[in-house]
């Protein structure tokens, strides 16, 4: 009886170390992320295998895993840059992104947790500042704003590539000019849409007006071809036609041929 305190004692102790061991080995990787595994005996941060997948995983307790959230992520940024002639522009931004899953151990040995401060946000700041740097502010405010968002994209992307993030997109979502230059902008434009639309006016009246003129000029045309078709032998067959159709008609009425004027026949009779 008196053994069993002793060889509890030990026993308990081992049973807490084992749970302690279990605990400090027992990792749980997340939905949307991965684990990026670390060997303190080893080669430090394990880059030629691919990262520990969502799930229950049991490493060594000496090891450690950091955990990366892999799914897509924004980032919103509100940018003040200057226009090619020198006028301070805001844009508001922004940026879809994930890291790239095979990569993320290369990731974390190379940038580390923070890598959204130490790469992102400095190449779309970098890549927003060269390419607004090439418009006009009449050209951000009016019809650049799809140009911009492709080339700020484009551009981003060209230094991202290899840092082992991968950029899906990104959208501009306002351009924000000086009260006095937007004003200015928007009185000009206003003034273009007026002029155009005065233009319209005076194309389309000078197109009434030739219509005008050409259907004119062909009722003149057909009224002197019709003129010079006209004889008097014609015109004198054409009036027996009618005085015969007329004459077939249940009136009474009498026919005197050859009294009328040109030779015509002359109807006498009540209607």
């Amino acid at each position: 009886m008196d053994r069993l305190p002793k060889i509890g004692i030990p026993l308990i102790i081992v049973v807490i170390i084992l749970v302690i061991v279990l605990a400090k080995s027992a990792i749980t990787v997340g939905s949307g992320e991965a684990g990026v595994l670390y060997k303190t005996f080893g080669e430090g941060v394990v880059t030629d295998k691919p990262p520990l997948t969502e799930g229950f995983h049991i490493v060594a307790p000496w090891n450690k895993v950091f955990i990366y959230e892999v799914r897509q992520q924004e980032l919103f940024e509100k940018m003040k840059v200057l226009s090619s002639n020198g006028l301070e522009i805001q844009i508001d931004a922004s940026a879809w992104y994930q890291p790239v899953y095979q990569d993320l151990g290369n990731l974390h040995q190379t940038l580390g947790e923070n890598y959204l401060q130490r790469v992102i946000q400095p190449a779309i700041r970098s890549a927003a500042r060269s390419v607004v740097g090439r418009y006009t502010p009449e050209q951000l405010y009016s019809s650049k704003r799809d140009a911009i968002q492709d080339e700020i994209f484009t551009e981003t992307k060209k230094i991202l590539d290899k840092q082992y993030v991968q950029l899906n997109e990104v959208l501009v979502r306002d351009v924000t000019l000086p009260n006095t230059i937007k004003d200015a902008i928007e009185r000009k434009l206003k003034q273009e849409q007026e002029s155009l639309e005065y233009e319209f006016r005076l194309v389309t009246a000078a197109k009434e007006a030739e219509k005008v003129i050409i259907e004119a000029q062909g009722k003149a045309d057909a009224n002197r071809i019709l003129s010079a078709s006209l004889t008097d032998k014609i015109l004198q067959d054409k009036g027996i036609e009618a005085t015969l159709k007329l004459s077939e008609s249940p009136n009474a009425k009498v026919v005197i041929v050859g009294s009328g004027d040109g030779g015509l026949p002359l109807i006498l009779g009540n209607n």
